[in-house]
């Protein structure tokens, strides 16, 4: 993409509603723009990354056997009415009557609908086990809706649903949930750890959340500083195999790590003294295990191999798409901008071209961006007839992993200026040998 084609509303001055990190570069960088208090407008450059992380998030749960579908945003209140959850849920839910007075709701969540469907068409126990999942947007009703993307009232949010003939059965749906985020985090470039959680309002005696450790989490944290030298990596795991899905669980979680709403001081205290930490979290994603919670009061049951009629073990396992946005942000950036990992980037590389209109360097930043293109790569080519130090800041701001840059003093050497935004080292290079540089990054991921 050239820049003069693109739309990016860079802002040099940080609007004063914005309180945290990740709220002042989303828009000054001009990733989105606030329509009403919660709820914002993805615009170009937030989209891509949105769609980027979206895109993990939909190939680590097709990996892990789940399938993909879509259910509405807005729901019938007969459903909740059914499970008992219309009344209990709280002031944070949309209550909406249609024309002809019939009782809606903006879903913040789903596992109503699911089991709905899910009694209306499997009766056996040989269409098990079975897990649904979707993305979609979603809306809660917050009181204080503030800090961005990171506490707003529509976000979009992969929700996921199991449904197992055991309770055994289920809790491996509920291990390999945790295998697939665990995959699905790192290759964002992200730190999530699983922490002994609450049920809330979604129910079960099993769950774990995952938080990002951030000075500007909404959760303290408490836990084992053991927890943070574990990283998942490229190991391979066979998702059917119960033991091994099990053996990733006790790995992450038997050290202790939890939210301030599980934490037990006194098993904190049994931790070394200098391994205890304390620390602020950001939620970005939770796995339940609830049992028979929604299937016995909806009437979701199979038929089991002793031909008697049973209600299906259930879980539900979310991930909060557009809120990681922002908590990638929050764990990585400096004082200049944006550092966005290279799984997650909205382009590839960035060009800059020293003097505009200079026949070289505009024949030297053509041919990068051709080869770049070709290799099947996203450059971003800032092609504007701007001054150097505005291009620079724009780059910095907008954290593209990589940026080469051109100019005519260099080109006279046969070099251009490769430059790694998380370090700030440079090398000089051809351009052919940048090209090759940045391509292999990519190609190794």
């Amino acid at each position: 993409m050239r820049l003069t084609r693109y739309f990016l509303p860079v802002l040099k001055e940080t609007p004063a509603e914005a309180q945290i990190v990740s709220h002042r570069y989303m828009l000054r960088a001009g990733m989105i723009k606030q329509a009403s208090a919660g709820i914002y407008s993805w615009l170009p450059l937030g989209f891509k990354v949105l769609r980027k992380i979206e895109n993990i998030v939909h190939e680590e749960q097709q990996r892990a056997g789940h399938i993909p579908m879509l259910m509405p945003t807005l729901q019938t209140a007969d459903l909740w009415r059914e499970s008992g959850r219309y009344d209990d849920y709280g002031e944070e839910m949309l209550r909406i009557t249609d024309r002809h007075g019939h009782d809606m709701l903006y879903g913040p969540t789903n596992e109503e609908l699911i089991t709905d469907i899910f009694r209306s068409y499997v009766g056996s126990y040989k269409a098990l086990p079975l897990t649904l999942y979707h993305i979609q947007w979603k809306f809660r009703d917050e009181r204080r809706p503030r800090f961005g993307v990171m506490r707003g009232r529509e976000f979009l949010m992969k929700d996921g649903y199991n449904f197992d003939l055991t309770k055994e059965a289920a809790l491996h749906a509920y291990n390999r949930h945790l295998v697939s985020y665990l995959r699905s985090y790192e290759r964002m470039g992200l730190q999530a750890i699983p922490m002994r959680a609450d049920g809330g309002p979604i129910g079960g005696d099993y769950t774990h959340e995952f938080l990002v450790l951030a000075e500007t989490g909404e959760s303290e944290v408490f836990y084992d500083s053991e927890v943070t030298d574990l990283t998942f990596g490229d190991r391979q795991i066979d998702y059917d195999d119960v033991a091994q899905c099990q053996g990733v669980l006790e790995e992450f979680t038997s050290r202790y790590a939890r939210t301030d709403e599980t934490h037990d001081e006194a098993l904190f205290n049994e931790i070394p003294e200098d391994r205890r930490r304390t620390a602020r979290g950001i939620e970005v994603g939770q796995i339940f295990y609830f049992g028979t919670k929604y299937s016995e009061v909806m009437d979701a049951t199979v038929i089991n191999d002793k031909q008697e009629q049973v209600p299906v073990h259930m879980g539900s396992h979310g991930i909060g798409v557009s809120r990681l946005l922002g908590a990638i942000i929050e764990a990585s950036h400096d004082d200049k901008g944006i550092i966005w990992p290279e799984g997650v980037t909205p382009f590839h590389c960035g060009i800059i071209n020293l003097r505009q209109g200079d026949e070289a360097a505009d024949a030297a930043c053509e041919g990068l961006y051709t080869a770049l293109t070709n290799a099947g790569l996203e450059p971003l080519y800032d092609d504007r007839d701007e001054r150097a130090g505005g291009k620079f800041a724009t780059m910095d701001l907008i954290g593209l992993p990589w940026r080469i840059t051109v100019g005519p003093r260099g080109l006279k050497n046969g070099v251009v200026e490769l430059t790694c935004r998380k370090t700030g080292e440079s090398v000089e290079l051809s351009p052919e040998d940048a090209v090759a540089r940045v391509v292999g990054i990519y190609s190794a991921l």
